[in-house]
């Protein structure tokens, strides 16, 4: 069975030394791993990791909104993530367009004290440079849900994929109609919101994360991305397929969308 987890964050605070054993995992596991950068640091750092391990790692790098990570980086002490050009980090992402597969993350989040209008100068600058490189979108959209489909429906790109969509019903049909995708995280297991979006969406615009470490199926375990046949078995029981149909038509997906 081919598995592929297009959303996780592999990152050294989370993982440390430990990511060889990940890697080592899913190579064993037959799983790609598609991480994904959202500041300076984390967009280099998946970089590294995609010339270390070729055959598992394809990048993602984004821009996820700054104020509302100032927080956590003030904690980490990180200056180099909490203050930097948002267009040279646009450039950079330019210049590696040969080594990734999507820009992302990237969308809005309306933590307290946000700057919503400089996000979401930020967020079209980072659709109009997917549109440009002609590159899947990774989206962000936290308490910014309607916001955000109202932005991207503006620019007609259909290259989107909705990262753990918390939105309400008539925004998950919106983005249904459009032709997006959703990937659905592991903790559809014991959450109702994303076994309905299965339910009701064709396997045709679904696809599988993790967003390790976080949102692990298993209570006080560590998510990574070889638990994505977690979703894979909840979509399967949902649809009432084979797991391996759904792993295979799930694969289809990401050829189609990322050209893995």
């Amino acid at each position: 069975m081919k598995l592929v987890d297009v959303h996780c964050h592999l990152d050294k605070d989370f993982f440390g030394e430990d990511v060889e054993d990940v890697i080592n995992r899913c190579r064993k596991n037959n799983c790609l791993a598609f991480p994904v950068g959202i500041t300076p640091i984390t967009n280099r750092y998946v970089l590294k990791l995609q010339k270390k391990y070729p055959d598992v790692v394809y990048p993602c790098l984004g821009i996820y909104p700054p104020d509302a990570l100032k927080k956590e980086l003030e904690e980490k002490d990180n200056s180099e993530d909490l203050e930097y050009d948002i267009d040279k980090e646009l450039k950079f992402i330019e210049d590696n367009a040969d080594k990734i597969v999507a820009i992302g993350e990237v969308g809005m989040d309306a933590k307290d004290g946000t700057d919503l209008e400089s996000q979401e100068k930020i967020f079209r600058k980072t659709i109009e440079l997917a549109i440009k490189l002609d590159k899947p979108l990774v989206i962000h959209s936290r308490k910014m849900e309607m916001k955000v489909i109202d932005i991207l429906e503006e620019y007609k790109f259909k290259k989107i994929v909705m990262h753990c969509f918390g939105g309400k019903h008539s925004q998950v049909k919106r983005i249904r109609a459009n032709k997006w995708y959703f990937s659905i995280p592991t903790n559809i297991v014991r959450d109702q919101h994303f076994q309905k979006i299965v339910k009701e969406t064709p396997l045709s615009q679904l696809l599988t994360e993790t967003d390790s470490p976080f949102l692990s199926p298993f209570k006080d375990i560590r998510n990574e991305p070889i638990y994505v046949i977690e979703t894979i078995k909840m979509i399967s029981k949902i649809k009432n397929l084979p797991e391996l149909d759904v792993a295979t038509l799930i694969r289809r997906n990401v050829t189609h969308l990322f050209g893995v």
